[in-house]
């Protein structure tokens, strides 16, 4: 156990620990979620079981699968315990290494462990890392510790623990009340009150009612949700189960991106095992309570993310929302019955609320978003991976201190939270609190947990069209304002991008953009201009010169940029014509060679591959002088 200190007061931290049962055994934990999976980490782990049973090691060592280890830039991630030991990027042919030196001898192949970007020193102890260490754990509490495909891991860990009290010795009013004194939001984005939700749940008039989880996660950049599905997805199960009991509901859904297979397949296994043991299916532990679980895939339509939308496609309609004024969803919402609808962390909460008070839940973060924030952190940043810090953490500490900082070597420019439904945030709202609230003052929103960092090379009006581009096409169509609005302004950021922008673009942008956000049926076209007004509001200075000047800051707009070849620096190397894809550049070997503007294609490879001793290729953005051309 380590010592955790917090606004003065004392708490622990349970480290990982060997589970052998075999004094001086050890077990190394191999992760097998879908980013180290796909980085063979399924190879390794036949690696370490294979060296081990011919290092003659079986009694005193045992290989396990975990769920995500959240330092997934590293993966693959192995650790051996009860040291902690955590070696990354590991490779199959590490692995006689790792068995040789450490699990015989006794020592540490200290080239597989993480070396500090700054110091050069290197740590040893997987809780040490400065990435896992600066984070808390109460969602993510389970993943990397336990395998998700045990349910006896997570019932050793007091799983289902927190159904039991609330079957045995609270009735559903007690549920709700603790969940409102907790505090806890949805964490779907919307950020609504869970204990107002159950609560309108149970008062709900009708004997049929239902459960259902979004795990419908479709931000570009986000991976949260399916990640924890495949790391702990009994907590996930247990909540529901819960939150069945609370509001009188016998049947529950989990609608499920199909393009999470890993986490399909996992939550299927889980559901089932929850079944064999008596915590799903007909009288619960004796309780007299039943319920059961229904996995329904979903086909990815990111408006299935809104309620009514989700319902729909469940019911087997097209995922459409429906149109307002309309009941609320917990008065009439699948098969046009009572609903509770969660996000999957929202569910993954309430066992330790439940199990631990919702004063203690209450006690972390701030007072309008209690508990802990989680993301998918990704993009220009040192450290990627899933994070798990208390509501009201800087973006400044999330990025430079968890994310260990920009990963280029360039500064920071901007963070997207939110998914397309969020914002971008600059550098000077680096100290803004990360909480419900604090982020849509910012023009952003909490969203479902992506958290894109962008450094200096990235241009912020291509990113505001990336991000329309992509609700534009989500759009279910059934609303005008959003379709069509969205469509032109799609279009007048393609022509700005494409240096065909006009005087008084900007503003027919913030036009349309609120006109379509105030407009909109549902949360997506609600939500669809945000990426846009947020770039205006804080980057209008790069609209107005890709739009005035015809250049775009950040070398990143192809029509706005050219590459040339500085005839004083060009040695002839051929380095840059021998890898252009289309043939561009001529020019004898040790000759000054040229780009034929006309053919290039503005790749960057001439760029990439011209040697840093030279430095002949140049980007250039901007009108050209005919002498420059």
């Amino acid at each position: 156990m380590t010592e955790d200190r917090r606004n003065g007061e004392v708490s622990t931290i349970e480290t990982l620990t060997d589970d052998t049962g075999v004094e001086g055994a050890r077990t190394i934990l191999v992760c097998q979620s879908t980013g180290c999976v796909s980085s063979e980490s399924p190879a390794v782990y036949e690696a370490l079981e294979e060296a081990i049973v011919q290092s003659g090691l079986e009694d005193l060592a045992k290989v396990k699968l975990t769920g995500c280890m959240r330092f997934c830039q590293k993966g693959p991630i192995v650790v051996v315990q009860p040291e902690g030991t955590a070696y990354l990027s590991v490779k199959v042919e590490d692995v006689p290494e790792i068995v040789e030196t450490h699990l015989k001898n006794g020592g540490r192949v200290e080239r597989l462990l993480y070396t500090h970007p700054t110091s050069g020193e290197s740590v040893e102890c997987y809780d040490d890392i400065p990435f896992v260490r600066e984070q808390e754990r109460i969602l993510l509490r389970n993943c990397g510790r336990i395998n998700p495909e045990a349910i006896e891991e997570y019932t050793a860990r007091g799983g289902y623990e927190a159904l039991r009290k609330a079957l045995t010795s609270m009735t559903p009013i007690e549920i709700v009340e603790q969940l409102k004194l907790s505090g806890l939001r949805g964490r779907g984005g919307g950020g609504f009150p869970t204990g107002r939700k159950w609560e309108a749940g149970l008062a709900a008039e009708g004997d049929e009612k239902y459960i259902v989880c979004n795990a419908d996660e479709g931000d570009p950049g986000a991976f949260i949700d399916g990640y924890l599905l495949e790391s702990d997805p009994h907590s996930v199960i247990e909540g529901m189960i819960i939150a069945g009991y609370t509001i009188g509901a016998h049947e529950g859904y989990v609608y499920v991106r199909a393009e999470y297979p890993m986490a399909v397949k996992r939550l299927r296994l889980a559901v089932s095992q929850a079944r064999s043991n008596g915590f799903l299916g007909k009288n619960i532990l004796g309780s007299g309570f039943d319920f059961d679980i229904v996995l329904f895939r979903g086909a990815g339509a990111f408006v299935c993310g809104e309620s009514t939308a989700l319902t729909q496609s469940i019911e087997g309609n097209r995922g459409m929302p429906k149109a307002t004024p309309r009941p609320r969803t917990t008065e009439e919402g699948l098969f046009d019955k009572p609903t509770v609808l969660n996000n999957v962390k929202t569910f993954s909460y309430v066992p330790q609320i439940v199990e631990r008070g919702g004063e203690w839940f209450a006690s972390i973060g701030t007072e309008n978003s209690p508990g802990t924030a989680a993301f998918a952190l990704t993009g220009m940043i040192q450290n990627s991976g899933m994070i798990e810090v208390p509501m009201g953490t800087t973006l400044r500490k999330i990025i430079f201190d968890v994310g260990g900082g920009i990963s280029s070597g360039r500064d920071f420019k901007a963070v997207q939270t939110g998914g397309p439904s969020g914002g971008c945030i600059p550098a000077s709202y680096l100290d803004t609190p990360v909480d419900f609230d604090s982020l849509k003052a910012a023009g952003s929103i909490m969203g479902s947990g992506g958290m894109v960092v962008m450094d200096t090379s990235t241009c912020m009006v291509d990113v505001a069209r990336f991000f329309l581009d992509f609700t534009q096409k989500e759009s279910c169509g059934q609303c005008t304002i959003c379709k069509l609005g969205t469509m032109q302004m799609l279009s007048i950021l393609e022509d700005i991008v494409a240096g065909k922008g006009q005087t008084g673009d900007i503003e027919l942008l913030l036009d349309i953009g609120r006109t379509v956000n105030s407009g909109s049926l549902c949360g997506l076209g609600q939500t669809a201009a945000n990426p846009v007004l947020t770039t205006i509001r804080y980057f209008r200075d790069e609209y107005q010169a890709h739009i005035e000047e015809k250049r775009c800051p950040a070398l990143v707009c192809k029509e706005l940029i050219s590459y040339h070849i500085d005839p004083e620096r060009c040695t002839g190397c051929t380095a840059c014509a021998r890898a252009c894809p289309v043939s561009a550049i001529s020019g004898e070997r040790k000759q000054v060679h040229v780009i034929d503007q006309d053919v290039c294609i503005r790749c960057g490879v001439c760029l990439e591959k011209c040697p840093d001793r030279y430095h002949a290729v140049d980007c250039i953005s901007g009108h050209l002088s005919e002498g420059d051309q």
